[in-house]
């Protein structure tokens, strides 16, 4: 029996074929889209790139210490190849500096028929990174979506590919932005039965209220991340030695990224593990934060997808630094991509797909706060 005949008879061709991206051609958001390219080049089948804009809804406005927003830019996008269908997304936060228009620049410069099929990632993938020298999140959605499809066509999930445990998979942190003690309080009762750690932001001046409003519902664990926001290192410090004693785990960021040595400095000295976030963002970074940092926070959105996400942890495991993975505010397609890493990780923050109203798919789901990889073929994702 033919490998799609069989993939049909078990079930799995329909998970392939969900969806429905039309092509945005427009990166202005204009009226009118491209023709998609044809499916065959030369009489061959050749892979389809499609796209379109999509704004995620949040359920609460959410605060950080640089910023507020309700609402996420996204871009979805999908790939097609001998009737599957692999999905991506590219989610676009503002620190990030990037945008919707320059995400649709970015996919109107990619073309895939040049590559017989998808299984030739590494080739497929370093011809995307070398499109331009930024754009992290566009080459993350193409990452991803080149995966899921791969994944369908093998009939495996991509943890299986890579090997992984998912029974490993950590439980993940839910985030709580910066917020009034009401707001706060609410927020942390709707999910204080439902998470085993919380997330909190912290970076102004109302640190101390955050955590004790916290500390008045639950005694759950908490990691922090200040986002860049504490300005001097001898009082980052103090607050770290305060909020162990309030059953903090471990902080993100504590300091501007351009201040190695006063980060250095507070990791030497810390008694919780201190995360580099918005200092590290593809595998080349990573030498330039040995010593300031005892892990990296890896985003697929930050180092353009899957097959980089995965060089950076086994790099960072190789200098004897730990793994966190994180997430944008995204769907389900994206925070699944990430879940399927998870089982290296020692921390997860992989709940961005939670914090929105209007998800398009079913996929990385959570028992007791712990993640549960989806045992589908690629991401294990059903559109909705």
């Amino acid at each position: 029996m033919k490998r799609r005949a069989f993939l049909q008879t078990a079930g799995l061709a329909g998970i392939a074929l969900t969806g429905g991206l039309q092509a945005c051609g427009n990166p202005s958001g204009a009226e009118g889209a491209t023709t998609p390219r044809p499916y065959k080049v030369g009489g061959k089948e050749r892979m389809r790139l499609s796209f379109e804009p999509y704004e995620l809804q949040l359920r609460h406005t959410f605060t950080v210490a640089s910023y507020s927003r309700k609402t996420t830019p996204d871009v979805q996008v999908r790939i097609d190849y001998d009737g599957f269908t692999g999905y991506g997304e590219a989610s676009m936060p503002p620190y990030l500096g990037q945008s919707t228009e320059s995400v649709c620049a970015f996919l109107q410069k990619v073309h895939l028929e040049q590559f017989p099929d998808p299984f030739q990632l590494e080739d497929i993938l370093t011809y995307i990174d070398s499109l331009s020298e930024g754009d992290s999140a566009a080459k993350a959605a193409v990452d991803i979506a080149l995966h899921d499809l791969v994944g369908k066509l093998l009939g495996q999930p991509w943890f299986r590919i890579w090997g992984y445990d998912p029974a490993k998979a950590p439980c993940t942190t839910f985030t709580i932005g910066i917020d009034t003690p009401e707001v706060v309080r609410q927020k942390t009762e709707e999910c204080a039965e439902k998470f085993r750690i919380l997330k909190v932001k912290v970076g102004l001046d109302n640190d101390e209220q955050m955590i004790r409003t916290i500390r008045s519902v639950t005694d759950l664990p908490i990691a922090v991340d200040a986002n860049q926001g504490w300005k001097d290192r001898q009082k980052a410090l103090d607050e770290i030695f305060w909020l162990k004693e309030q059953g903090v785990v471990m902080v993100e960021q504590p300091m501007a990224k351009e201040r190695l040595d006063d980060n250095a400095w507070i990791s030497e000295r810390s008694p919780l593990p201190i995360y580099a976030d918005e200092a590290i963002q593809r595998l080349k970074d990573i030498p330039s934060i040995k010593g300031a940092y005892h892990g990296i926070n890896i985003k697929l959105m930050k180092c353009t997808g899957m097959r980089e996400a995965r060089k950076m942890a086994d790099y960072a495991r190789a200098e004897g630094m730990r793994v966190m993975l994180g997430c944008m505010t995204e769907t389900s397609c994206a925070v699944s991509a990430a879940a399927h890493l998870s089982p290296i990780a020692d921390f997860a923050d992989l709940d961005g797909n939670l914090l929105i109203s209007n998800d398009l798919f079913e996929g990385v789901t959570l028992n007791d706060g712990k993640l549960v990889l989806p045992d589908r073929p690629g991401l294990g994702l059903i559109k909705l």
